[in-house]
């Protein structure tokens, strides 16, 4: 059986070890996320999904083509390099921004999320042409290594948090630009941040969250009662999350 092209190097890992991400990698084509792209505009962000409050949450609890995006082999044997064979797709999420759109400040993800132990392994993918211009992801390398204190965030800002901008040097910060399909991955702890969407464009992208057996999903507020995982690679022995199959 021919090797897998989604195998890790023992470079790109020293590489996510040293710097906290990894990619662009490819998905799929532009033209293959342009017919996923329509059935995202029909049927996820024109309805309500599984959780009440978070529309844009866990839709592939709901919707094939989202749960065929959070499992995708191109991610997740990615991924398997990175935390072992057996893996958990915990949580999705949607990230529109339209023109005009407001800035998502510096901050790292673990501060926000309901698991533990913190282990995960985070997805990008784009589903829009993502540019500097309407307000591509941004990170900056190696900031993994720390965990640092988040404080209340300006109300014009999209999220609630952010990092203390004295703890951190904007200067080194990358842009993440992708083609429709085009993915990375990054650390739960990464800082990054994203711009104003200063374009006529919108800015739409969905992050896949990745952890493993051992970790436990609490049901808080970030998430809701009737709330499933995937099984996204190998096996688990241990019990303690709920699953469901492709919607």
């Amino acid at each position: 059986m021919p090797e897998s092209s989604n195998r890790l190097t023992r470079a790109e890992v020293d590489f996510f070890v040293e710097n906290g991400y990894l990619g662009p990698y490819t998905a799929m084509s532009p033209a293959d996320m342009a017919v996923v792209r329509r059935e995202i505009d029909r049927h996820v962000l024109k309805t309500d999904g599984p959780n009440p409050r978070r529309p844009m949450q866990s839709r592939h609890m709901d919707n094939a083509a989202v749960y065929d995006l959070a499992s995708h082999p191109a991610i997740v044997e990615r991924i398997a390099g990175l935390l072992g064979p057996d893996l958990v797709v915990w949580t999705t999420n949607f990230w529109l921004k339209e023109p005009g759109g407001a800035e998502i400040p510096w901050h790292q993800d673990i501060n926000f999320w309901p698991i533990e132990p913190p282990v995960n392994i985070s997805a990008w993918i784009a589903i829009d042409e993502v540019s500097a211009e309407n307000a591509c992801v941004r990170l900056i390398p190696g900031s993994h290594r720390q965990f640092l204190q988040h404080s209340r965030a300006p109300a014009e800002m999209a999220i609630a948090e952010m990092v203390d901008p004295d703890a951190y040097d904007e200067e080194q910060a990358v842009n993440m630009e992708l083609k429709p399909g085009e993915f990375f991955l990054f650390s739960e702890r990464l800082l990054h941040s994203s711009g104003r969407n200063s374009s006529d464009r919108r800015r739409l992208g969905l992050s896949i969250r990745v952890t493993v057996p051992f970790t436990h999903i609490f049901q808080d507020s970030h998430l809701h009662p009737g709330h499933t995982a995937i099984l996204a690679h190998g096996n688990d022995v241990m019990g303690f999350n709920r699953y469901a199959g492709r919607p």
